[in-house]
């Protein structure tokens, strides 16, 4: 039987293997390793491949800090190890994957909520002039 990744089209329905995020850190201090792991694992068993790192909170020149081993990731991606969604999301930012749905939708409310916050502020600057 030939591998998903031989091109054949055909993918596994519900794959044993799943990159994800593993949460680390200290309470309002989170930070996520990016690993290979068993879909249905126990909190405490060990995890296959650890293949990166997230640092979600902005460090003092407002960078989010991520590492990504492409080469692993890609590998595990073409042995039909499935993404999790936040996972797909940060890998199609970096330009591995597709850009996620999920990115469009979030920066389409990001940029309504700006202009929202705009368009306040200028309602509020013409009331106080007059």
């Amino acid at each position: 039987m030939l591998a998903p990744s031989s091109g054949i089209g055909k993918f596994a329905v519900r794959s044993p293997k799943v990159i994800r995020f593993v949460r680390q850190g200290c309470t309002n201090r989170p930070f996520f390793h990016i690993v290979v792991a068993e879909r249905w694992r126990e909190q405490f068993q060990p995890v296959i491949e650890q293949l990166g790192s997230y640092d979600p909170l902005p460090n003092e020149n407002n960078e989010k800090l991520v590492s990504l081993n492409l080469e692993r990731i890609r590998y595990w991606i073409g042995n039909g190890a499935e993404c999790s969604t936040p996972v797909a999301e940060l890998l199609g930012l970096s330009g591995l994957l597709p850009i996620h749905p999920r990115t469009f939708i979030q920066a389409w409310r990001n940029r309504r909520a700006a202009s929202e916050a705009t368009n306040k502020d200028e309602n509020v600057e013409s009331t106080s002039t007059n």
